[in-house]
């Protein structure tokens, strides 16, 4: 089983104006900026979205969207995965967004 194309296509549009590199790994398409993983889509169809640890328990209260599983073991505060029902529209424009303020803190650090 592969990533979802059409989500990872749509990542991509959403991502036009940043410099990412893709890479594909965990089995599915994942966008790098500075050299680390923002958001990508999973082999499960899910939007996987590196976000600010400290916002985890607040962003986890959005529809369709959860603390991120790998393998069955739930991944540290700061990685959320998104339902593909509430990726579509001005959704993914969101998730996008919480992934590059992420980024952007980095830089602040």
């Amino acid at each position: 089983m592969s990533y979802d194309e059409q989500l990872a296509e749509r990542i991509r549009s959403a991502l036009a104006a940043v410099p990412v590199i893709e890479k594909k790994m965990f089995g599915g398409l994942q966008f790098l900026v500075d050299g680390k993983i923002a958001i990508g889509a999973t082999v499960d169809g899910d939007l996987l979205v590196r976000c600010d640890p400290s916002r985890t328990d607040e962003l986890i209260g959005r529809p369709g969207a959860q603390r991120a599983d790998m393998r069955g073991r739930k991944m540290s505060a700061g990685w959320i995965t998104v339902s593909p029902e509430e990726t579509r529209g001005v959704d993914l424009q969101f998730w996008v967004a919480v992934a590059l303020e992420n980024r952007a803190m980095d830089h602040k650090a």
